[in-house]
């Protein structure tokens, strides 16, 4: 059984960091599709950054590219999340999602489609 479970959120000043955690269960991160999202008040869902286990390539969605980086820890079963120069635009709740890898099939590029999710930890960034 897969279970994921966020920890980190904490409220911050703009400019400042945090680092995201999430255990992993129930899964090999060689199996599986792995992504952090990010749900803000009012807004819908959204992808964050995601890493694909076929070709180990890592997205990053256009408003993070350069500021967050996103690693898996095998031997922990640990992922992370790590977010530099925060801007009030980065609150939100962050969620970890996993998704079975099949074969050479894409990672699922919409939200909706991700099996397993986390409760969520809230970022808060004030200015």
């Amino acid at each position: 059984q897969v279970q994921l479970v966020e920890s980190g959120g904490d409220s911050v000043q703009a400019g400042g960091s945090l680092r995201l955690s999430c255990e992993a269960s129930g899964l090999e991160f060689s199996n599986y599709c792995m992504t952090w999202n990010r749900q803000a008040p009012g807004k819908e869902r959204e992808l964050v950054a995601r890493i694909d286990p076929d070709d180990d390539i890592t997205f990053y969605a256009d408003p993070v590219k350069g500021r967050f980086t996103f690693s898996l820890d095998d031997t922990k079963h640990m992922m992370y999340l790590q977010m530099n120069r925060l801007n009030p635009e980065d609150s939100a709740l962050y969620y970890c999602a996993a998704d079975l890898a099949v074969g050479h099939i894409p990672c699922p590029r919409s939200v909706a489609d991700w099996h397993y999710w986390g409760q969520g930890t809230q970022v808060t960034v004030s200015s």
